[in-house]
């Protein structure tokens, strides 16, 4: 596998930085404060992974961009008082981040996070450097279609067969299919080991971190 790619594309949340309880709570608490219905935690989990827009599409079709406003506003006042430290990176992913990026490999992030809040996460957790790129779901379109990916490609002059995607969601997983790149799934996220199976990922690990361990096996 090591020797097949050139660029690795994480997704942030769920993937690199442990947040799928908090990022939970921070909607149910929106939706309360919003006069929605709140959604239960499987629901919720449903919609990590895509834009703040899709997710209330899909919790509450029709909903209003009056209520979505609103939703974003209560969501991201409580998320944001919580520090980056207090959540933090999965352990062995920082070390794992700088190990790739010192065997040469072309790092990137494509998240359904908002530019504001994965610039905020990257500067509280300090990896920001490690990356070549990033892509956001407010500055193109969200998962899981491809452009971003395809941009990430572009920027850094990759070709698909030479890119290699990592996400716990099955946003992730669809993203990588419709981007024509190979994905590996990660089941420490936001759905669950026997979910992500059903999109035939190269692999499920249970943590990110086995992806260096993987990537190291194979050298041998």
């Amino acid at each position: 596998m090591n020797a097949r790619y050139d660029l690795l594309v994480f997704d942030w949340d769920g993937t690199l930085f442990d947040s799928i309880g908090w990022i939970v709570e921070c909607l149910q608490h929106a939706a309360r404060e919003t006069g929605l219905a709140v959604p239960a935690e499987t629901a919720a989990r449903s919609v990590i992974g895509l834009s703040l827009h899709q997710a209330m599409q899909v919790l509450y079709p029709g909903s209003s961009d009056e209520l979505a406003r609103q939703l974003a506003g209560h969501y991201s006042k409580l998320y944001h008082s919580r520090s980056t430290d207090s959540l933090g990176l999965f352990e062995g992913v920082e070390d794992m981040l700088s190990a790739f990026r010192e065997q040469g490999y072309q790092l990137a992030v494509a998240t359904g996070k908002a530019r504001a809040g994965l610039d905020h996460a990257l500067s509280g957790t300090g990896v920001g450097g490690l990356f070549h790129a990033t892509r956001c779901a407010d500055e193109t379109a969200s998962k899981p279609h491809p452009l971003m990916v395809h941009q990430l490609m572009e920027e850094l002059g990759v070709a698909r067969e030479r890119t290699l995607l990592v996400g716990d969601s099955l946003h992730d997983l669809q993203m990588a299919h419709n981007a024509g790149v190979d994905v590996v799934a990660v089941a420490c996220g936001a759905n669950t080991r026997s979910e992500l199976a059903e999109l035939n990922p190269l692999i499920c690990l249970e943590k990110t971190a086995e992806l260096l361990m993987l990537f190291d096996q194979e050298t041998e």
